[in-house]
């Protein structure tokens, strides 16, 4: 897996926080910082989601990936699924993620509420790497609810 990373800076200068990542399989994201009115060369323009947010974005993904193909090799009749991350990050440098709740929505025909349990802990305990990854420095907590297409 790859990925590279430029400085695009905003709007077409070498001025703000800017980035665009291109990943290995041929796509692109922005981000951008949030703008910083006592220092405007350290901040963004608020163009773009900012990287600990697509870092959070990232986790959702590959949680609510694992989730869905749990549900459709047990034959379920999966119709949506979200999942609402909230994560709270350190005060101080690093900023790290100290604690993510993610709550699952999972929409579909006759669906056992234990069959989704079991999908958000198999993807939560065994499956998703970003949950894995942040887990060493985060308290990952799930819920979820199941509602009738």
């Amino acid at each position: 897996m790859e990925c590279t990373v430029s400085w695009t800076g905003a709007a077409g200068t070498r001025s703000g926080m800017g980035f665009v990542a291109e990943t290995g399989s041929g796509h692109v994201l922005a981000m951008d910082g949030a703008p910083d009115e006592a220092k405007p060369e350290n901040g963004g323009r608020n163009l773009a989601p900012r990287p600990m947010e697509t870092l959070l974005a990232g986790t959702g993904g590959c949680a609510a990936y694992d989730v869905v193909l749990i549900l459709k090799r047990g034959r379920h009749a999966v119709r949506g699924c979200s999942v609402r991350l909230e994560g709270k990050r350190a005060d101080t440098d690093p900023k790290v993620f100290l604690s993510i709740h993610m709550h699952f929505t999972v929409t579909g025909k006759a669906i056992p509420p234990a069959a989704v349990e079991r999908a958000v802990a198999l993807s939560h305990e065994k499956y998703c790497s970003a949950t894995a990854m942040l887990a060493k420095t985060a308290d990952i907590t799930t819920s979820f609810e199941v509602l009738e297409a």
